[in-house]
């Protein structure tokens, strides 16, 4: 399955702290995912194999951040 890419506007993001959050949240979703965390863009780019909208939306939100459209 080839890999593919989801961004995010997650405009709350501000700090070291925040990137660990959304990284360590969406890596439960998808472990295979790489996760690219843009504090000055406030941005979350995902990417792997088979990536799920919603469980990745999910997971940013659990880390206690929303996400934009």
């Amino acid at each position: 399955m080839a890999d593919e890419t989801r961004v995010y506007d997650v405009p709350e993001i501000s700090c070291a702290h925040c990137q660990a959050a959304i990284v360590a949240e969406v890596g439960r979703v998808v472990a295979a995912a790489r996760v690219d965390v843009d504090l000055d863009a406030k941005r979350v780019t995902v990417t792997g194999p088979g990536l799920d909208d919603a469980a990745l939306r999910g997971a940013i939100e659990d880390a206690g951040f929303d996400v934009g459209s």
